[in-house]
């Protein structure tokens, strides 16, 4: 079984272009389609929605404001995605090499070069991390949670109680916010009193607002105002995932 390692969303307005990207991509297990965007005001959402690791571009549309979208996300993201821009001539190639665009495919596309620029992707992103380890401190007491064993966090007034897959329940007199912000990525906030490790969700019921976790009995509410980042968790776990048709 092969793990996904990096995501990527597209932005083409051409859909029969787009799947005949997925297409080829489908051969990499450890790539993960995202979504499609049709405009360029669409594809800075999904970016910043998602947080890709890769997003394809198409630069026959809306060439300039798309270079401008890419100039402007370092405002918005610690790590920008890499772009790779797609196009039917060499016309943006200097300005894709300006704005430091990963690679430039001409269309129609090659399927030996897509295999060259997924191999190039492969080393220069990062493998993903063992989970780090998340220190509780009170007075003269250090405990050490390993992330990955968190199945989810619940807020209790000014305090916060962790829920382990062992079982056991441990209490930090911290708000929940504070470990929002401390917390990795697979970890995503779904109401105002839950956080939840996104590793352990085996149901997203929307016709119930719950999300269940393996391992324990208990679901977990999410609410209207959280309910972006359900969504967006809903897709990345629908891509992961073997699925028929």
């Amino acid at each position: 079984m092969c793990l996904v390692d990096f995501s990527y969303l597209i932005i083409d307005s051409n859909a029969a272009r787009s799947l005949q990207i997925r297409h080829f991509m489908e051969e990499y297990q450890e790539l993960a389609y995202l979504e499609d965007a049709r405009t360029t005001n669409e594809g800075l959402n999904a970016i910043l929605k998602y947080k890709p690791d890769l997003v394809i571009m198409n630069l026959d549309q809306e060439a300039q404001t798309r270079f401008e979208m890419c100039r402007e996300l370092p405002q918005y993201l610690d790590n920008a995605p890499l772009i790779i821009g797609v196009a039917t001539s060499t016309d943006h190639a200097y300005q894709a090499v300006k704005h430091q665009f990963f690679d430039y495919w001409l269309y129609p596309y090659n399927e030996y070069d897509i295999r060259k620029t997924v191999l190039k992707l492969k080393k220069r992103l990062p493998k993903p991390e063992a989970a780090p380890t998340l220190l509780l401190q009170s007075y003269k007491d250090y405990q050490y949670l390993d992330t990955s064993e968190i199945l989810y966090l619940q807020a209790d007034n000014n305090t916060t109680d962790f829920i382990m897959r062992d079982g056991s329940r441990i209490s930090a007199y911290k708000t929940l916010k504070t470990f929002e912000n401390q917390l990795p990525d697979n970890f995503i906030r779904v109401h105002q009193s839950y956080i939840l490790n996104r590793d352990y969700v085996s149901r997203i019921h929307y016709g119930k607002n719950r999300c269940f976790l393996k391992h324990i009995q208990t679901e977990l509410p999410f609410s209207r105002g959280y309910r972006n980042n359900v969504d967006a968790l809903k897709t990345l776990l629908t891509q992961r995932a073997l699925h028929r048709d």
